[in-house]
């Protein structure tokens, strides 16, 4: 069924859910906010460019979403490959590759093969999803402890010396802000669930900065004003060459935005004892991501984090994801300024955090207890992800992968025999 939940559960829509609905798109507003900045800048963009993407993304994929309280926007499984299409073809080929992986998206919905979620191995997805954790942490070192450096290059083995060697530049300001940043985020989101603990946490690090004027880079400092306005929308560059060039980043994007948001869905099904409508979601993930690269965002998809707020703060409906776009557009117009003094390293603490959820630690126990051919793809879905490059690794893991599910499937004797003659 394609049919977006906001139409269904609109029908039986009353003023209590709508105050609820409100309450949590506020709630998730205030996270989705310091994370649009972040991972805008981890992926090698322009902070604005995050918010234009929850803005615009988040709002089709609440308005056409297969489910009742999936939050859309930016997430930190596109940092990798967004950093690579930016560095290899430039932002505008990073508009034309979301604007393609949105129309297979919509194809993909069309055709209704969003059930194929369940043919993908979970020891690929677990083995690139920390794998990209991975990538990210590495990749905040820098503004975390404040090192002086011009540039890092973005191959892992090629990054680390680089930041060894930069230890020597080493600024106590900035890693207290970061460390602070972290655990006081950390010990909001276990004292106060429901508080947007981490606009709190990124506001008062940044506060710190200004009060006592440590040398500590801020968002302004280094990228100047935010837009205070969404662009005029325009269609990319199309050009024969270019759609042929931008093609594989393409399916890589359609593939993660299609992956996550379909898992982000069923985590929520779990909260909410839900039923969500993967066609709908895809069809509803193509149509954001053709928006969002209109404006000149980002790609975009189902964010667990933000959807899993979305339920603890009360959200009910989509509606709530409305509203939550629906507020980011309203700070971008009335409070873009004030973000030009947010700090560095204190957005690079949420980063970091961002981070190690994706590594979800606490279950490698249980993947080393598992079966062996499984944590066997894991891990080489992993390596390839962090030391060669997120394509391959998708593409040998889930040809693995599949390999080994034909592999164990019991022959089936035929009752066919030949006949005597």
């Amino acid at each position: 069924m394609r049919q977006p939940k906001l139409l269904t559960t609109l029908r039986t829509y009353n003023r209590r859910a709508f105050a609820a609905d409100c309450m949590a798109g506020i709630t998730v507003a205030m996270v989705a906010i310091p994370l649009s900045l972040a991972i805008a800048i981890a992926s090698g963009a322009d902070p604005g460019n995050g918010l234009i993407t929850a803005i615009v993304a988040g709002f089709f994929i609440s308005l056409l979403g297969g489910s009742r309280v999936q939050i859309g926007g930016p997430t930190g499984a596109f940092i990798v490959v967004v950093y690579d299409v930016i560095a290899t073809h430039g932002y505008d080929g990073l508009v034309l590759a979301s604007f393609m992986a949105g129309l297979i998206l919509l194809v993909a919905g069309f055709f209704r093969v969003g059930r194929l979620i369940a043919y993908i191995p979970d020891a690929v997805v677990n083995g690139f999803t920390i794998g990209i954790g991975i990538i990210i942490g590495s990749s905040q070192i820098k503004d975390f402890m404040g090192l002086d450096l011009a540039s890092v290059p973005a191959d892992f083995l090629e990054k680390l010396p680089v930041l060894w060697n930069g230890l020597d530049s080493f600024n106590l300001a900035a890693f207290i802000i970061a460390l602070g940043t972290l655990l006081l985020i950390v010990g909001l989101r276990h004292a106060l669930p429901r508080f947007p603990g981490l606009i709190i946490a990124v506001a008062v690090g940044s506060v710190m900065v200004a009060l006592l004027q440590l040398p500590v880079d801020t968002l302004g400092g280094r990228f100047g004003a935010l837009p205070s306005k969404l662009p005029v929308p325009a269609f990319p560059d199309l050009s024969i060459g270019r759609v042929i060039e931008l093609f594989p980043s393409a399916l890589i994007i359609c593939f993660l935005a299609g992956v996550e948001s379909l898992l982000s869905a069923m985590v929520a099904d779990r909260m909410i004892d839900g039923n969500h409508r993967p066609n709908a979601e895809l069809l509803a993930q193509g149509a954001a991501n053709v928006a969002s690269s209109l404006f000149g965002g980002m790609p975009a998809t189902g964010a667990i984090a933000r959807t899993a707020t979305n339920v603890k703060a009360g959200g009910k409906t989509p509606v709530a994801g409305i509203v939550h776009s629906i507020v980011i557009l309203l700070a971008m117009l009335f409070a873009a300024p004030l973000a030009a003094g947010l700090a560095m390293p204190a957005l690079a603490a949420l980063l970091m955090l961002t981070a190690w959820n994706m590594c979800e630690v606490h279950k490698w126990g249980e993947y080393l207890r598992g079966d062996r051919t499984e944590l066997a793809l894991l891990l080489l879905t992993l390596i390839l992800t962090v030391l060669v490059d997120l394509t391959v690794a998708i593409g040998v893991g889930v040809s693995v992968g599949l390999a080994i599910r034909l592999s164990r499937r019991k022959s089936v004797e035929s009752d066919w025999h030949m006949p005597e003659r």
